[in-house]
């Protein structure tokens, strides 16, 4: 059996334990255990599953995942996205589609502590749908205003993907936050844009003039200062010095529950729901990270990785034109994968590909744009249909509206994520700008 038809096998045996509903670790993890078998035998794998565990998990730099998912659960529990919303629709409320904006923003801002996307998109969405509908936006602007507002949870630090990303390349957590700072305010600004664009292209919408914005209050503007607090604390600490990214992950945690308890938010009951959702969704992070291990250990004694980039190298394509392909890989595989399973299964494949080729950069400055060329391109998957995980959790809360409404009312968000995706594709410095500045 060739190296190509083995390679075929693990990857036409975990799409087939895909399509028979399995959990994307348990598909990668026998897809891998397989071909891994068929090459070496039963006993060099179960050598490999003896190590790999422990070698993957006793690693310190892991546990910043869970602290950063600790820190977006206490947010969401203690009631900082009402505040984030009240304040953002009081300063966006005067324009027009200004509470979809107020939604992208109070996005941004939540994003900015929680590094979820799909938390995000839920929690904001349960704040301001129903201010929205009561507002007479439409269905669709609303939901996919939502939607694509989600994906900002990803694209501003601390994302989560970036801390995988880092982990897998090992790259530098701090740089990759700094690099994504630029980006993801260039991401909400376009989003912005494309609802002033869409509320005036497309009538019936949103409200002309909305006669009953919320005013400017002091208490809002109070309200908005523990984000303001949280935010500077751990990123000012993390790019000042004073701690590492983990260390800034568990500052940030605490604080956000000591805000939490000073608001009379958290109770006994609440505390224990953030325990035990940071800790399954940790589990489904690291399971995933075996599965995607034990394959990725298959597809490396196939060779297979390596052919490809030589043959890649071989053919003397612009290097531009090969992250593009790569990009568009990407796009097709968020069609069938979430994003963490993407990066576990794709970035030991794609990234010594990438190093391998003549940017005109340094390879520390192209291991860190290209980390956020693939997160620009994960947020894209979060919302393209025909799956768009991002959609499926705002439209299940909407009840009322059409799905098929829902990706209509994405597809203006869809336009500003190709045309930023491009920007910086040909304009490197631009995410790469701040990078100098960060430790």
């Amino acid at each position: 059996m060739t190296p190509i038809e083995l390679a075929g096998i693990i990857f036409g045996s975990m799409l087939v334990f895909m399509a028979i509903r399995l959990p994307i670790a348990i598909s990668m993890f026998l897809a891998g255990a397989t071909g891994y078998i068929l090459q070496a035998g039963w006993l060099p794998f179960a050598g490999f599953m003896n190590t790999q565990a422990f070698a993957r998990f006793a690693g310190y730099d892991l546990s910043v995942i869970p602290l950063f998912i600790l820190m977006g659960y206490f947010a969401t529990k203690g009631g900082i996205s009402k505040d984030l919303f009240s304040f953002a629709a009081a300063v966006m409320g005067r324009f027009r589609g200004g509470l979809a904006m107020a939604s992208l923003l109070a996005c941004a801002a939540f994003g900015a502590i929680s590094g979820s996307s799909v938390a995000t998109a839920a929690t904001i969405t349960g704040v301001a749908l129903p201010e929205m509908k009561r507002h007479g936006y439409s269905g669709r602007l609303a939901t996919g205003t939502l939607a694509a507002g989600g994906t900002l949870g990803i694209q501003l630090p601390p994302s989560v993907v970036l801390v995988i990303y880092a982990i897998l390349t090992e790259q530098n957590i701090s740089k990759l936050f700094a690099a994504a700072v630029v980006p993801g305010l260039i991401a909400l600004c376009g989003y912005m844009l494309a609802v002033a664009i869409y509320v005036r292209v497309v009538p019936g919408q949103a409200p002309e003039v909305d006669p009953n914005r919320e005013p400017m209050t002091l208490a809002k503007v109070i309200g908005v200062l523990p984000i303001i607090t949280i935010f500077s604390l751990v990123f000012g600490g993390i790019y000042g010095g004073f701690f590492t990214p983990t260390e800034g992950a568990a500052v940030g945690a605490a604080s956000t529950l000591l805000i939490a308890i000073f608001k009379r938010e958290m109770t006994v009951a609440k505390l224990m729901d953030c325990f035990l959702g940071t800790a399954a969704s940790a589990a489904m992070i690291f399971l995933i990270f075996i599965g995607a291990d034990t394959m990725n250990a298959a597809l490396a004694m196939t060779q297979v990785p390596n052919q490809l980039a030589g043959v890649v190298g071989s053919w003397g394509l612009p290097p531009l034109l090969v992250i593009t392909a790569i990009l568009l890989f990407y796009v097709a595989l968020g069609a069938v994968m979430d994003e963490m399973s993407m990066l576990l299964l794709t970035v030991p494949i794609f990234f010594p590909m990438v190093m391998g080729l003549d940017f005109g950069m340094p390879k520390d400055m192209v291991a860190i744009w290209f980390g956020i060329m693939v997160l620009m391109t994960v947020g894209f998957g979060l919302i393209a249909p025909p799956v768009g995980l991002n959609v499926y959790v705002v439209n299940g809360m909407a009840q009322t509206v059409p799905m098929a409404e829902s990706y209509k009312g994405v597809m203006p968000f869809l336009i500003s994520d190709v045309l930023r995706t491009m920007l910086f594709l040909f304009f490197p410095i631009i995410p790469l700008w701040l990078v100098q500045f960060a430790s």
